[in-house]
């Protein structure tokens, strides 16, 4: 795709209008069935940008959806989520005769104004998650959602009270929720991909911490490793924590640890000189990193050696 500035959809109407949809029921929230929605054409932007919240599910889509600078081609039911102001790009495929099908939710963040998910919402890191990094759902979890997505059009079809906004943003958690299990769920189950992710970190952080990295460069950081494993530093950290309970961060703390003690146990560098070389400006900081995670100070780890 050329690199070109994206366009950016501010309200849940213009993007009706943009896909040939009827005006949305609400002005701030639609839900919208994928089979009635017209394919862009070759002469829309390849890029777009929403002011609100989009959660798809989607199948048979004959199209590449491209998210940051990853791809993904939606074969398989899948579902994903973008917060406001995240650039994706399309590129409708070729086959006239595919029969796309699916669900859009689309939330315009005002809907969520005054009430408490107007802050929850960014706790859910799965926002931040690239499309490569989509959501696998089983025939199970794709009714299940396709069920809240329903329950919440059938009440904002129906006559607005005061009790609306209260019951769709309950829905909406309840969406949210979901979401968030069949992650956790997926994290599990993608055994042997989720095998390969931490077998190359692994090797990332070895090689960075054998080489001359991390005088030059410093310690490495949660978005060099994502970068390197080209998956986002959120999904990286959700995946860490389900498959091993500690964060990225924490795994770069404990090969530094590793390389800290070997330095230690087998070389007569000075404490100082071995902070320098893993990446510290100042001891006291090494220092303090290395009784935290050992309950030992380096002098005191050295000792037991003679």
């Amino acid at each position: 795709m050329k690199n070109i500035q994206p366009h950016r959809i501010k309200t849940i109407s213009e993007f009706h209008k943009l896909r040939g949809l009827p005006k949305p029921e609400h002005p701030l929230i639609s839900v919208i069935k994928l089979e009635p929605a017209k394919r862009l054409p070759d002469t829309e932007p390849e890029s777009l940008v929403f002011d609100f919240y989009s959660i798809s599910l989607k199948r048979n889509c004959n199209a590449k959806f491209r998210y940051g600078q990853q791809q993904y081609d939606f074969d398989e039911g899948t579902m994903f989520f973008m917060a406001p102001n995240q650039v994706f790009g399309i590129e409708p495929g070729n086959d006239e005769t595919y029969k796309r099908s699916g669900w859009m939710l689309l939330v315009h963040p005002d809907f969520l104004w005054h009430t408490p998910l107007a802050k929850t919402i960014k706790q859910y890191e799965y926002f931040d998650y690239s499309v490569n990094e989509a959501l696998f759902l089983s025939d199970k979890e794709e009714a299940t959602i396709i069920g809240i997505m329903q329950n919440i059009e059938q009440e904002y079809r129906s006559n607005i009270d005061k009790f609306s906004q209260d019951i769709i943003i309950a829905q909406l958690e309840v969406l949210l929720n979901y979401a968030e299990r069949f992650y956790h769920r997926q994290f599990i189950t993608r055994k042997i991909t989720n095998h390969k992710i931490l077998i190359r970190l692994e090797d990332i952080l070895t090689e960075y911490f054998n080489g001359d990295n991390v005088v030059k460069k410093g310690l490495p950081t949660v978005q060099y490793i994502a970068a390197e494993l080209n998956v986002s530093p959120n999904y990286l950290s959700g995946l860490l924590k389900v498959l091993t309970g500690q964060s990225t961060q924490q795994h770069i703390h404990d090969k530094l640890i590793e390389k800290a003690k070997e330095k230690l146990s087998t070389t007569d560098l000075s404490v100082s000189e071995i902070a320098y070389e893993l990446g510290f400006e100042h001891p006291q900081s090494f220092n303090k990193l290395f009784k935290n995670k050992t309950n030992l100070s380096p002098l005191e780890f050295r000792r037991s050696f003679n």
